[in-house]
């Protein structure tokens, strides 16, 4: 489940943005957003507002080609520190926090696209 659940969150920060050309999201910044969402991503806790409102932030924030890429890599990077991540619970997370994505959240998600 590891792998699919890195995968997951990895799509997960992709399929939430829009295109353009400059980094200006950072690994810190996408940890520091999700953060608060492990609990729900691990299936013990409840979707909270600070899960919500980093998903929202990110999803501002991630605003070019570049910036999605930068977020998806460590996105997969950050999936590995988080054991027993729910593929469900990664799926349902931007709809839970009124975030439309256009994309389905799979793990077979392929970062560089």
């Amino acid at each position: 489940m590891a792998v699919g659940g890195k995968a997951a969150l990895a799509l997960l920060l992709c399929v939430m943005v829009a295109n353009t050309v400059e980094a200006a999201v950072t690994c810190q910044m996408v940890v520091s957003s999700l953060t608060p969402c492990a609990s729900y991503l691990t299936a013990r806790g409840p979707v909270t507002a600070s899960c919500c409102n980093g998903i929202t932030s990110l999803y501002k924030a991630a605003s070019t080609t570049v910036d999605r890429q930068t977020a998806c890599k460590c996105m997969e990077q950050a999936a590995g520190m988080v054991p027993g991540i729910n593929l469900n619970a990664a799926s349902s997370l931007p709809g839970k926090c009124g975030v439309s994505i256009p994309y389905k959240i799979s793990p077979t998600t392929d970062c560089s696209k």
